[in-house]
């Protein structure tokens, strides 16, 4: 049995990036550029008026100038004008090169065909956004490693590129295993539990933009073990959900080693979720997770997020982690670390009630998870703890 430390070393140096991919930019989002990305433009491509307005010579500021015509947003003839002329003109629009200054619609006065600009503090160039003031040509818009978001695509795409080299997302089986499993939406008979872990991690993988294959198994060795072999040919990653403890109708571990799956660790020093397993069979990585749900959902947080971060790319693949002031008292036993279900709310955490490995609700309520390693057994309102805060 090792540390959360050790554990996380573990799956730290085991895990790699996936394959990369050119896929178009608007399927691209959440993932991550596995290619610096450098503007084949100027943004804008021209000098663009930033207002509804008219254009004209700053030189003539001080004068009535000539309205000799208009540019709405999208005209590309070549208007020129001359001294005391003026140009109407619409957000968006290309400013003529003769012209060096914009002032808005509202900071003149109008006459027929003749305007006075009234901007007081109006400057040379004002209200013009230069050519390649945003980027220019061949400057690098964005790294190898940045996340593709909507401002993303948004941006990408003004640049013109269709597509982009992104790390591909993990294929991904949940198996579940248990005779006492029903699935929601059927008759609960004593003895039996609707099973929530295969839509509990389905929601987060879903939060990837990742949908998993699952499969629902008795306690069977000889299906445990051909379901494995089945989702170590199809997937990148496989989650298996109960069936890793010691009991008689426990087959996940010996059905793992059949199918020449390597230990990378098993059992971790940890409250909940002591009972987890991580293995590879070449690339293919695999987490047997707790069957209490809690735990499971702990330790997909803590381990198997992170491996999945670390495969599409992500520069920060772990939870984001800060400390706050406990507000009230707690006592653990020795020898074990624990993620206690919380909420943070400025700088303070507060402990939720129901911490047991098999308790959602607590779950369900909590942003965070107060961490206490193996060494802290007590801890005192007011003192400060680890935090790692959850993608609620």
């Amino acid at each position: 049995m090792i540390s959360v430390r050790e554990a996380q070393h573990i799956v730290k140096i085991n895990s790699s990036k996936g394959s990369a991919v050119r896929i178009p930019i608007v399927d691209a989002v959440n993932l991550f550029l596995a290619e610096d990305i450098y503007a084949p433009i100027n943004v804008p491509s021209f000098n663009q008026s930033a207002m509804d307005g008219y254009a004209f010579k700053y030189a003539d500021v001080e004068s009535k100038l000539t309205v000799v015509g208009e540019i709405p947003a999208g005209d590309v003839r070549e208007v020129a004008i001359e001294k005391g002329q003026a140009v109407r003109i619409y957000t968006g629009a290309k400013v003529p090169d003769s012209c060096d200054t914009v002032v808005m619609q509202e900071l003149t006065e109008v006459e027929g065909n003749q305007i006075k600009v009234k901007d007081v503090g109006l400057k040379l160039g004002g209200n013009i956004r230069k050519e390649g003031y945003q980027i220019k040509k061949e400057d690098l818009s964005l790294k190898k490693g940045a996340k593709i978001t909507p401002a993303a695509v948004g941006f990408l795409t003004s640049l013109g590129l269709t597509k982009v080299q992104v790390y591909n997302k993990p294929t991904v089986t949940i198996i579940a295993t248990g005779d006492e499993l029903v699935k929601p939406g059927n008759l609960l008979q004593k003895g039996q539990v609707y099973e929530s872990n295969t839509l509990m991690l389905k929601a987060a993988l879903k939060k990837l933009n990742i949908d998993p294959e699952i499969i629902f198994l008795p306690d069977n060795f000889e299906q445990t073990k051909l379901a494995i072999k089945t989702a170590l040919e199809i997937s990148d990653l496989i989650l298996l959900s109960g069936g890793i403890s010691v009991g008689d109708y426990d087959f996940v571990k010996q059905s793992l080693e059949e199918n020449g799956v390597e230990q990378l660790f098993y059992k971790v020093k940890q409250k909940p979720g002591k009972p987890l397993f991580y293995g590879k069979k070449r690339d293919k990585i695999i987490f047997a997770l707790p069957g209490n749900p809690a735990a499971a959902l702990n330790c997909f947080y803590i381990y198997v997020l992170y491996a999945i971060n670390q495969f599409i790319g992500n520069p920060n693949p772990g939870l984001e982690q800060s400390t706050a002031i406990i507000t009230q008292d707690y006592q653990k036993k020795s020898g074990r670390a624990e993620f206690l279900k919380a909420n943070i709310n400025e700088g303070k955490v507060e402990l939720l009630d129901g911490q047991g490995s098999d308790v959602l609700l607590s779950f369900a309520k909590a942003n965070c998870l107060v961490y206490l390693p193996n060494e802290r057994e007590q801890i005192k309102a007011g003192e400060s703890v680890d935090v790692y805060l959850l993608p609620v």
